[in-house]
């Protein structure tokens, strides 16, 4: 049997012309593992935003119905060229209900559950995935609480995965008020990890303070950088996460933390021994990331990114990481949404230049069949 619906798709070509479309499709009865799922909910994330437009002019795009089409600077078409001329579905994650299941007994046992799935093609009337990617939800959970359970909880519970294993004491996370910054948050104060919050407004620091946050330092302030050093002072942390990736966020946090590990200490014109770390796991701001290099020689920056983590992570820890999360699904790792939008509106003027925006506390829910 099959299933016919819509399909969100975004092709590159090679001269820059960017196309996202809403199309008719059929979907294939499953088979063997995998189960396809009638779409209830899925989040925009910033990594579906990555796919969907990159760096692409949406301000100056042609809408139409179904259809936006976009012109992408020519230095980021050209590193994508593996994807020129294809049309890729997106959404990473999302929630819904298994309709039909591939003969495999993985699969048969999700028929007719309400699951939260990582299918990448979230974005549609219908998605397809392994079994192994669909977790049966409880009765009490809809797909709207289920709909963010994968990306940003497995993110924040990364992060301190990943803090444990560089042997740091703490983190420090910049755009700290998002959905994400908040889990971490939680995480934090559940386990006594130390935290220091970025945030860019007495709003979003309120916001964090009510959650139960110390260390909440906002970056418009004219004394940010002693605020932030003295925190680093009394935490001791060196490691820090910076969804911004652009301007010189990355660079603040490691002249900081380079402040507090050479105070009081004899001069070396090499800097600290301390080191020194920064972890880029995002673009919210897509231009170059500037670094000084004023903080010695003992000092990285590197890109973390959700899937190669789990990877190297292993099933053991992934497992438990899932556990935890499926746990704690409305508390620490509850999302909440200010819009709420249909696959129609996704392509509409308004929505896009709103939900592409990336603004903290502004997070989209698309309902694939409303």
């Amino acid at each position: 049997m099959t299933h016919d619906g819509q399909q969100l798709t975004t092709r590159l070509d090679a001269d820059g012309t960017l196309t996202l479309s809403l199309d008719d499709r059929t979907w294939d009865a499953p088979t063997g593992s995998t189960v396809l799922v009638r779409m209830e909910a899925a989040p925009i994330n910033p990594s579906d935003l990555g796919l969907l437009f990159a760096a692409a002019d949406v301000e100056n795009a042609e809408y139409s119905q179904g259809r936006i089409v976009a012109q992408m600077p020519e230095k980021v078409t050209n590193a994508m060229a593996a994807r020129h001329g294809k049309a890729m579905p997106a959404g990473n994650e999302g929630a819904g209900t298994v309709v039909a299941a591939g003969d495999d007994p993985a699969a048969q046992a999700l028929m007719g559950k309400r699951v939260a799935c990582v299918p990448g093609t979230a974005y549609g009337t219908y998605a397809t995935c392994d079994a192994a990617m669909a977790m049966p939800l409880d009765d009490d959970i809809t797909a709207e609480q289920a709909a963010s359970s994968f990306v940003n909880p497995m993110t924040s519970l990364g992060f301190v995965e990943t803090m444990k294993a560089e042997g740091a004491k703490g983190i420090i996370h910049a755009a700290a008020a998002s959905n994400l910054g908040q889990m971490l948050l939680r995480i934090c104060l559940s386990d006594g990890i130390p935290i220091i919050n970025i945030v860019r407004s007495d709003e979003q620091a309120e916001l964090l303070r009510e959650i139960g946050a110390t260390h909440v330092i906002d970056m418009t302030d004219d004394d940010f950088r002693a605020k932030l050093k003295a925190a680093i002072d009394e935490t001791g942390i060196m490691l820090g996460f910076d969804p911004i990736g652009g301007g010189k966020m990355a660079d603040t946090m490691l002249a900081a933390m380079e402040a507090s590990a050479s105070d009081g200490q004899p001069y070396n014109r090499y800097g600290s021994s301390e080191m020194k770390k920064v972890f880029i796991y995002g673009a919210l701001d897509t231009g170059p990331t500037y670094l000084s290099r004023g903080y010695g020689f003992s000092w990285d920056v590197s890109g973390w990114l959700l899937f190669p983590f789990l990877q190297k992570a292993g099933q053991d820890v992934v497992a438990r990481m899932r556990g935890r999360v499926m746990d704690e699904l409305t508390s620490t790792f509850a999302s909440h949404y200010s819009d709420r939008i249909t696959l129609d509106d996704m392509l509409s003027r308004d929505a896009v230049l709103a939900y592409n925006r990336r603004a903290t506390g502004r997070k989209f829910l698309v309902l694939p069949n409303d």
